[in-house]
């Protein structure tokens, strides 16, 4: 079976749900590969008249705000305790230097931080817990979560969706080169990310020694970090 034929046979609400699982999920705070699924998805639309290129946005602009929103209630129910947990289970990511940051990101930025967030990758997974361990306001975060998330989705769903319908005859000619060429996308992401990271670890404990100079406290004499208190 050509693999044209094949991609005809796969229903469309299955690439919905996954599109809209995967994105909420990620955005709730699990790493998932959310933008590959749904840059994959995009492509998948432009070549396949059967799946909805609005009906996709959709699901993914529901599954990036409604994950976010769990993920906020889940770190406003937490607080503290859950950045603790989060330090001992993802010490890479959540550690004390990483907070602070996170927490002067958050005072200084406010809705930006959630909004901007989302075309982070690391943000993205992120976002959602610490603005609320953070006690940002939830109407400002709503505000800042629907945005972002029709922006994101809704706009690279759009963007790769018009590449992609560009490209229909090439597509619809070498099917198996598109897929291919998802797929290199996707993991040139991925490290991209890893990179990043990498870079943002190495980072920290310098931004944490700059602080410390600054305010004349020593290595062992850092405070815990301190959630606000809720509004």
């Amino acid at each position: 079976m050509h693999i044209d034929h094949w991609l005809e046979t796969v229903p469309a609400v299955s690439v919905y749900l996954l599109v809209g699982v995967v994105i909420g999920l990620e955005s709730l705070g699990i790493p998932l590969p959310g933008e590959i699924i749904l840059v994959s998805a995009s492509l998948l639309a432009a070549s396949q008249d059967h799946i909805n290129p609005y009906i996709l946005g959709a699901s993914a602009i529901a599954g990036a705000v409604i994950g976010d929103s769990i993920g906020y209630l889940i770190g406003h129910k937490g607080g503290q305790p859950l950045l603790t947990w989060l330090g001992r289970k993802f010490p890479k990511h959540f550690s004390a230097e990483h907070v602070a940051n996170a927490e002067r990101y958050f005072q200084k930025w406010g809705m930006w931080a959630v909004f901007v967030g989302r075309f982070i990758a690391l943000l993205r997974i992120f976002a959602g817990p610490l603005a609320g361990c953070l006690r940002m306001p939830y109407w400002k975060f709503l505000i800042a979560n629907v945005l972002g998330g029709i922006v994101w989705a809704g706009g690279t769903t759009a963007v790769i969706y018009s590449v992609g319908k560009v490209a229909e005859d090439w597509l619809k000619r070498f099917s198996w080169l598109g897929l291919v060429a998802a797929l290199l996308f996707g993991l040139g992401s991925m490290l991209v990310m890893k990179r990043r990271a990498k870079k943002s670890h190495a980072a920290a404990p310098e931004a944490g020694s700059e602080a410390e100079v600054a305010s004349g406290a020593g290595p062992g004499t850092a405070e815990p970090n301190r959630v606000p208190a809720a509004d």
